[in-house]
């Protein structure tokens, strides 16, 4: 066979491509796998250079920064407060509960300190959020007219006849949502230490979320009107006045739990 020059081989290779040819095929046929697999070829020396630093341990404030516990930081924040303004900036100071970064205001509590009731709601909704108080809205007008119904009201000067109001949760959720576990943890130690100031003689859970942060369980329709026991103190769960405005029928059972109440005091 004749050698082509450049400019024909060219020719000749596109005229095969305009053919339908599309992949080059060897005259005899090759057994690859009786083929020896070639060796990799050798790696290639560095450039000279400076070297790379040496890893160094992490300091102690970063390793105390990635081992951070929210729960551990809440409650040493939490047991350094010695009465209820500073437990109230301690919790204003708590960066770690990404609720406060959507919420107005931080809803600390309302009523008399040293009410011989304290009474935990869930968490401030919208009305409560604009104002910064505990239930203000529709549920808390509810609950106003219960407490009236035994005696109780939130600003009686009398420690006897007054009662003293909070939230698990001091911040509003996005939409009113519940609160997650993970919020409600690092809140508890706020709690507790917000109970032991407030030194109540009984307290009343309102709805799923205080019962499943101060007992640990839910499930209030079950729950509601039996006594059990936290912090050291006799504790009633009680339906949301929330639910109630969706379940007035639920009105006869949150009177018998309120007579309940009267009857412990």
């Amino acid at each position: 066979m004749e050698q082509l020059d450049r400019d024909e081989a060219l020719k000749a290779l596109a005229w095969q491509i305009e053919l339908g040819a599309d992949e080059a095929i060897l005259d005899t046929p090759v057994d690859r796998y009786a083929l020896k697999p070639e060796a990799p070829p050798a790696p290639r020396p560095a450039p000279a250079g400076p070297s790379a630093p040496a890893a160094q341990e992490p300091s102690p404030e970063a390793t105390e920064a990635f081992d951070l516990d929210p729960v551990a930081v809440a409650r040493k924040l939490a047991s350094e407060a010695q009465d209820l303004a500073a437990l109230q900036a301690a919790l204003a100071a708590y960066p770690h509960c990404e609720l406060r970064n959507g919420a107005k205001n931080l809803v600390f509590s309302d009523g008399q300190p040293g009410a011989r009731v304290m009474i935990i709601g869930e968490a401030p909704g919208r009305d409560e959020d604009a104002a910064g108080k505990p239930f203000v809205g529709r549920a808390g007008q509810i609950l106003d007219r219960m407490l009236q119904a035994i005696g109780l009201t939130r600003a009686h000067a009398d420690p006897a006849h007054a009662a003293y109001i909070t939230n698990i949760i001091p911040w509003r959720p996005p939409q009113n949502r519940d609160p997650k576990p993970a919020e409600i943890a690092m809140m508890m130690p706020f709690v507790e230490r917000h109970v032991a100031l407030a030194e109540p003689q009984a307290i009343v859970l309102m709805g799923n979320i205080a019962c499943q942060g101060v007992l640990g369980r839910r499930g209030i329709t079950r729950m509601r009107g039996t006594w059990d026991e936290a912090f050291g103190k006799p504790v009633l769960p009680m339906f949301h006045p929330a639910y109630l405005l969706r379940n007035p029928s639920a009105k006869r059972h949150a009177w018998e739990d309120l007579l309940s109440l009267k009857a412990r005091l």
